[in-house]
């Protein structure tokens, strides 16, 4: 990390997208709608009949008990839950209007409950959720089920009828075990709270157990974060998300309540990312890639070790190119060629599915130039490295002429260590993982024409 000098930060520290797609969600266009929507769906029934490929599932639940101060996710802050039933009414209208376009029991390998605070619903609510999921889709045996859990709101039992329910991997909100640091983003959950609820879950069989963290947020130093570092190397999630607070006010209303001068800056928040690179690959855990840690027996990091990681909407996974289709308020899928998001308003996502139709606001369909830089992006993103040949194979390009102007952009992350060139193609260094996003950036031809990139966090 001494290599990390400051001329370095302020060169490459730079706004830019996490790349959980590509193009990014700002570049969806209302011009593409519902018919386009709908014709992807049935061009996937169509063209998966022979290949039976399975699909990934997304619920977005937007609700929230309290306000978290640094949340930038489409919620509602309400304590009244009889709102869930309301909500899962429409859910169940959603899904129906799906599986009459793309039909019926397909397979689905994977599927994720977010939010906002999936654990809102009842247990009642829960498993009418589930239910409804069972007698749409086909939930293959061995596939991967999550739900995003909030420590405050679940017990011991909540967590065995989650597992009775077929979840088999939680996601926690930890975020910080530092009081002080809790307090300030209005988020206060007793470390003993969280460590009780991992080792009930490990007793119920749950397959796999993340923690989210960030660092950034406001009253954090290097000192208290490296606390809560060796509380969770303790605690021993099977993975960890590390993300960066992005402190963007004037977008996100809750984050006024955050005062700016409370927060970490520069090399405070390279040293909180170093340390934890540092902290956790001591401890024994796989640096699966920008944001994302597993233990060497985890799928996540087996799925890095034999080239099938990929990136969707909920960060690093092991489903490369799967379809995900997107259901609830806001959310955003990806079917064959293009993506799509659903009403951001509660009353907007009723009101379309009261006329009988799919939400779906605004998407995008891909050229074949997104579609190749797609796969450039991803495998940067994913492996850390672009091989040239396989590249222009599957793309029918020659990469050196069509990327011309790109890999001579390259040429000075090379001079400043970090990435090597070659005849075959390129690879990030250790220290370019620290600016992945950068090396990802220079592929990105909308964002290399578009120089307001203020409404994205930074990369460090």
């Amino acid at each position: 990390m001494t290599a990390v000098t400051p001329e370095l930060l302020s060169r490459f520290d730079v706004p830019g997208p996490r790349y959980t797609s590509f193009p990014t969600a700002d570049r969806f266009v209302e011009a593409f709608g519902t018919e386009d929507y709908i014709l992807a769906l049935q061009q996937r029934k169509t063209h998966c009949a022979a290949r039976a490929l399975p699909l990934s599932l997304y619920v977005h639940v937007p609700f929230c008990e309290s306000l978290c101060y640094y949340c930038a996710c489409n919620k509602i802050v309400t304590k009244h839950h009889e709102k869930a039933t309301q909500y899962l009414d429409y859910l169940a209208r959603e899904v129906a209007l799906h599986t009459e376009h793309c039909g019926k029991g397909q397979a689905v390998s994977q599927l994720h409950l977010g939010g906002g605070t999936p654990t809102f619903f009842s247990d009642a609510e829960l498993a009418r959720l589930m239910d409804l999921m069972r007698e749409h889709f086909k939930l293959e045996a061995g596939g991967e089920y999550s739900i995003e859990v909030d420590p405050r709101t679940v017990t011991n039992e909540r967590l065995a009828v989650l597992k009775e329910l077929g979840f088999n991997r939680l996601s926690f909100g930890v975020q910080d075990f530092d009081p002080a640091v809790q307090k300030a983003v209005h988020r206060e959950q007793p470390a003993e709270q969280v460590f009780a609820l991992v080792q009930k879950a490990r007793e119920l069989g749950f397959a796999s157990i993340n923690v989210d963290l960030i660092y950034g947020l406001p009253k954090q130093t290097p000192q208290s974060f490296a606390r809560t570092l060796t509380q969770v190397n303790e605690l021993r999630p099977d993975r960890i998300a590390l993300y960066a607070y992005a402190h963007l006010p004037e977008r996100f209303k809750p984050q006024r309540r955050i005062e700016s001068a409370d927060l970490p800056m520069g090399q405070d928040k390279l040293n909180m990312l170093s340390g934890a690179i540092d902290a956790f690959m001591d401890g024994g855990y796989v640096y699966v890639g920008m944001d994302h840690f597993a233990l060497p027996d985890d799928s996540l990091a087996i799925a890095k070790r034999q080239g099938r990681l990929h990136r969707n909407f909920q960060g690093y996974s092991t489903q490369p190119d799967c379809d995900l289709i997107a259901l609830g308020v806001s959310a955003i899928g990806k079917v064959g060629a293009s993506y799509s998001q659903n009403a951001k308003t509660l009353e907007e996502y009723y009101d379309a599915l009261d006329a009988g139709m799919l939400p779906v606001v605004r998407g995008l369909a891909l050229s074949r130039d997104d579609m190749a830089r797609r796969a450039v992006i991803m495998s940067i993103m994913c492996q850390g490295e672009v091989l040239f040949e396989p590249m222009e194979q599957a793309w029918l390009l020659n990469f050196r002429e069509y990327f011309a102007s790109e890999l001579q952009a390259l040429k000075e992350m090379q001079a400043n260590g970090l990435l090597v060139l070659s005849d075959e193609g390129f690879k990030v260094t250790p220290l370019g993982w620290f600016f992945v996003r950068g090396v990802a950036m220079l592929f990105d031809r909308y964002l290399q024409a578009d120089r307001n990139r203020a409404r994205f966090s930074r990369i460090i």
